[in-house]
């Protein structure tokens, strides 16, 4: 069975509240949630409170035909859950360390949450950055280390021209594969949503 056939039977399922659909679709994706939760001050109820939520936005948008998304329903699953508990911990303006709750400003608990997303979008980075050419990361260590296009020129042996169109076409590049990312619409999940 293909994937789409297979997520077209799982989205016909949630709209018929099927149980046995929602029971696999629990089993699949409940332990990725929860790790989230778990990871970002939240416990074992936040996780079910979260999975719930998410779950019966998702009923209601499907059952009302107004939910579209460009990845899979589980990336777009996954980018609900993410952007509740994200909005639920800017409410709760808590941080949780060492389990003392600490209560505090809005701007430690917005600078937590941006920290987590500055991660995520790290390994992004990371992870697309390796799978470029041997040139391209060469090329782009040295404009990220703020050598100017004399020095890399000198040092790549490309003309300064050269190496400016190297730099914007490696870039370019590199930009194409994060953006493609499931992860990286999850990122940017509430910005897509109208």
């Amino acid at each position: 069975m293909s994937s789409n056939t297979e997520e077209h039977k799982i989205i016909e399922g949630i709209v018929a509240g099927d149980e046995s659909v929602l029971k696999i679709f629990y089993k699949k994706n409940y332990a990725y949630i929860r790790g989230y939760i778990l990871q970002n001050s939240g416990d074992e109820a936040d996780a079910e409170d979260v999975f719930q939520d998410a779950l019966v936005l998702i009923y209601q948008k499907l059952s009302a035909g107004s939910l579209e998304f460009n990845s899979s329903l589980r990336t777009y699953f996954y980018g609900v859950c993410k952007n509740m508990w994200r909005n639920r911990l800017r409410k709760k303006k808590k941080l949780v360390i060492d389990d003392v709750i600490v209560q505090d400003s809005e701007e430690v608990d917005v600078s937590a949450l941006e920290e987590i997303e500055h991660k995520e979008k790290e390994q992004l980075y990371r992870k697309y950055f390796l799978k470029l050419s041997d040139a391209c990361k060469e090329l782009l260590e040295l404009v990220f280390s703020g050598r100017n296009m004399k020095e890399i020129s000198d040092i790549t042996g490309y003309s300064e021209g050269y190496a400016r169109k190297k730099k914007f076409d490696c870039k370019r590049m590199l930009i194409e594969m994060i953006e493609n990312d499931p992860i990286y619409r999850e990122l940017n999940v509430t910005s897509e949503k109208k």
